[in-house]
């Protein structure tokens, strides 16, 4: 209080003292006071609970001791510039170390108060911020990783903006990845705000809205393929396509999309190739096991009626055409990839395969006993043929081994002769035949049906040098 003759009496000064340090005290905010060496001079009683230290154990040290040595150097900058400018303040970030080891993001704002009588240094007001700090350095990591990502993934990734209501949604081009640049010639900065019947018209751009209106619907990601042509060696994109969602709906769709076009126009090219193969196994079907039955009938009577030394080798030359239509139409319709599976029993399937073919004197073992999925009946040619390649090679006494290979897989082996190195990739080409009267499609064969269910086959040798064929089926 200021007294008539102007002069503050010494109890007026002690009561300013007692308001000041009762308002720290009660303020949530911690309020700490260092001189110009940077020793603390008070700390309010708040530090407790924020720092987890009594005041007495802060006073008489220097602030720096506590703060983490990466953040020293501005704290101290902060520190000279309200000593440089005492008009203004100065708020500074730093770590400083809680009482039980760990670090706590404290903010500080700083005010030089070296001419008021009551505080007499630099007066802090410090509060934790270490849960927001956090947040932010885990959104700033966040967002590091998705421009890393962003910018390094092969895949084209596209990022739509969501806006306006149910009843008039916008879709509209937020950014494109580099990869999405590179890969369709189009630039951010010719998208960014457009709509995509802006960009690639309104045909393309109706269709590719549909697809967005399906994933704001679903609420969840979805997959398809999608036509969309911006230069003649990108044509057709498989696309993920997931919905941001917050408190006010999807507002923002995040779409992956890979070029696919090579793949769609083998698979085009495939079904023209299988479309064909049909039409040939129609023919091999029809118009040429007809008239080969009316022949080997017709020389079945012959043979009735006449004696002739050509008769055996006529019939014997029919058999064989009979043959070659059977291995033939077999080839031309084991090549479509297998769609449907069920769980199979090697033990059960070897053995019905076994009891049809003519095996003489042959022996069989079943190593292993395993469980997989597979087409049943077009596996069944698979072993057939590979059961009579070894008869036809091995003799009437071979051994035939089946079993596990590797951790997923199924092996047929032999103790005949074996296929030697350089030829065992050859044995598997339509037409190769080592064996009097073979059609060389039984390996073929083999090797399509294996083929089509994913799997992989190798023509290697057998434990006892024999021919070893080991299907990979992978995962």
């Amino acid at each position: 209080m200021v007294m008539e003759d102007g002069m503050t009496s010494e109890g007026d000064d002690t009561h300013g003292a007692n308001w000041y340090r009762t308002l720290v005290e009660e303020v949530n905010d911690l309020a700490t006071v260092v001189d110009t060496d940077g020793e603390i001079t008070y700390v309010s009683p708040a530090v407790t609970r924020i720092l987890g230290y009594e005041p007495d154990e802060l006073i008489g040290h220097e602030g720096y001791e506590f703060v983490h040595p990466d953040d020293r150097e501005r704290n101290a900058e902060a520190v000279e510039a309200v000593l440089s400018n005492p008009s203004e303040s100065e708020t500074v970030e730093v770590r400083f170390k809680h009482a039980d080891g760990s670090w706590r993001w404290i903010e500080a704002t700083m005010r030089n108060r070296l001419d008021d009588g009551l505080i007499d240094g630099i007066l802090l007001s410090s509060r934790d911020v270490t849960e927001r700090k956090e947040f932010q350095i885990g959104v700033r990591e966040l967002a590091e990783e998705y421009e890393a990502v962003l910018n390094n993934v092969e895949d084209a990734i596209f990022l739509m903006n969501v806006t306006g209501d149910d009843e008039d949604i916008r879709f509209e081009f937020e950014r494109l990845s580099p990869s999405y640049e590179r890969q369709t010639g189009i630039t951010t900065e010719e998208v960014q705000g457009r709509t995509p019947r802006d960009v690639f018209g309104d045909e393309q751009g109706a269709d590719l809205e549909a697809n967005y209106h399906r994933c704001i619907n679903a609420g969840e990601t979805i997959s398809y393929q999608e036509e969309l042509r911006v230069e003649e060696e990108a044509r057709f994109w498989q696309t993920k396509l997931a919905p941001v969602v917050t408190e006010e709906g999807v507002t923002r769709l995040i779409g992956v999309t890979r070029n696919v076009t090579d793949r769609v126009e083998r698979e085009r090219q495939l079904r023209q190739q299988n479309e064909r193969l049909d039409e040939f196994a129609s023919v091999i079907s029809h118009d040429l096991r007809n008239p080969l039955n009316v022949a080997k009938g017709r020389a079945a009577l012959l043979a009735e009626q006449a004696e002739s030394e050509h008769l055996d080798s006529l019939l014997r030359a029919l058999d064989r055409m009979e043959a070659i239509v059977e291995d033939t139409l077999t080839l031309a319709r084991q090549g479509d990839t297998i769609s449907e599976t069920e769980s199979i029993s090697l033990t059960d399937l070897v053995g019905k395969c076994w009891a049809t073919v003519d095996t003489d004197a042959a022996t069989i073992e079943i190593v292993d006993e395993m469980t997989f999925e597979s087409d049943p009946d077009r596996l069944q040619h698979v072993f057939e043929n590979l059961f009579r390649n070894a008869v036809e090679h091995g003799g009437s006494d071979v051994t035939v081994r089946v079993g596990r290979h590797g951790e997923q897989g199924i092996y047929v082996e032999d103790d005949g002769p074996g296929i030697p190195a350089d030829e065992r990739e050859t044995v598997l080409e339509p037409g190769h035949s080592s064996a009097r009267g073979g059609t060389g499609f039984g390996l073929t064969i083999v090797k399509r049906i294996v083929e089509a269910h994913g799997w992989e086959l190798a023509v290697t040798e057998g434990t006892d040098g024999g021919a070893r064929f080991e299907f990979e089926m992978g995962d």
